[in-house]
């Protein structure tokens, strides 16, 4: 979070960061248990967190449905007020511009056909536009990581779900926070622009299919209309998909390969990996650099599966988790 306050700064762009509050409903009396232990767990890191109930809601979502209509009635949220959006394609627009400026060379448009390894160690990207000499290779390919990872003979374990969202048509400003229902697999927030976009959790099977289905429009208006009612005569005016990449712990697998010098793995980020963006591409960054994997990704080993040193991590995305 602190990355990204600053980044517009770093990279001299204006990457459209702004914190409106982020709150994660809960629709059962253990949903608010599990809670109260997520708010506890932040304050005692020094994080902006706390359970709020009804009559807080309400003055920070007016058009919620706060009544015992719904089937899942909202009884408490964890209020996160940092929490906010940011534009994607402005962050990678800025990380790029700024790239170039420091001698970095971005090639578009290029598949990597294979990976060249000589005597357990990376020398190379073979491309559809020809051959790059390469020491070290780093895998941050997100659903198409388990892919990559067979270039150089290895096994990683990812599996890849699709991923799907919508865009209403713009409404007058209404939603302040973003707003997140684990039990209802939904989220929600407003643009700039006014428009809603709402997304769900990943697609229940396997594929590397990106075509947007009609069974996830039909879910996310339903639950999304549990929560706010007041937008059931609104339109949609596209959805999209896209893939992502799911370990069984939900944590992302960062760090060098044992065997194969010069890979190095960024992947397994799920649904969450471009909040933690900057502050994994700092560690990387500095792994390349120096040769020593830094603390804080240690535990994000790949042979943490072979060690059974699993580390849950759902609560990052709950919606799709």
């Amino acid at each position: 979070m602190k990355l990204y306050e600053r980044l517009s700064v770093d990279l001299g762009f204006n990457v459209l960061f702004s914190q409106h509050g982020h709150l994660t409903f809960a629709h059962t009396e253990l949903a608010i248990a599990g809670l109260r232990v997520r708010a506890e767990t932040n304050q005692l890191l020094g994080i902006d967190s706390q359970v709020i109930y009804p009559d807080e809601i309400r003055t920070l979502v007016p058009a919620l449905d706060l009544s015992n209509r719904p089937r899942f009635p909202i009884l408490a949220a964890l209020w996160h007020p940092p929490g906010g959006i940011i534009r994607h394609d402005a962050v990678v627009w800025g990380y790029a511009r700024r790239a170039e400026q420091l001698g970095v060379q971005i090639h578009q448009f290029t598949e990597v056909t294979g990976i060249d390894v000589a005597d357990g160690h990376v020398t190379g990207v073979q491309t559809s536009r020809g051959p790059i000499r390469a020491g070290i290779v780093v895998n941050a390919t997100a659903g198409w990581a388990s892919t990559i990872a067979q270039m150089v003979g290895l096994r990683i374990p990812i599996v890849t779900h699709p991923l799907q969202a919508l865009v209403t048509e713009p409404l007058k400003p209404f939603l302040d926070p973003v707003l997140v229902s684990a039990t209802l697999h939904v989220y929600v927030n407003q643009t700039d622009r006014g428009e809603l976009v709402i997304g769900s959790e990943i697609d229940p099977y396997a594929s590397y299919s990106r075509r947007s289905t009609l069974p996830f429009m039909e879910s996310s208006a339903a639950h999304i209309l549990e929560l706010l009612p007041s937008l059931a005569g609104v339109k949609v005016l596209r959805q999209w998909a896209g893939i992502c990449d799911m370990t069984p712990d939900y944590s992302p697998i960062m760090g060098v390969v044992p065997d194969i010098g010069g890979f190095i793995l960024d992947v397994g980020w799920g649904t969450y990996g471009f909040k933690a963006g900057p502050a994994a591409g700092k560690n990387i960054a500095q792994l390349i650099a120096t040769g020593q994997t830094p603390e804080m990704i240690r535990p994000f080993a790949l042979d943490r599966f072979a060690h059974d040193e699993l580390i849950g991590e759902k609560a990052a995305a709950a919606v799709s988790h």
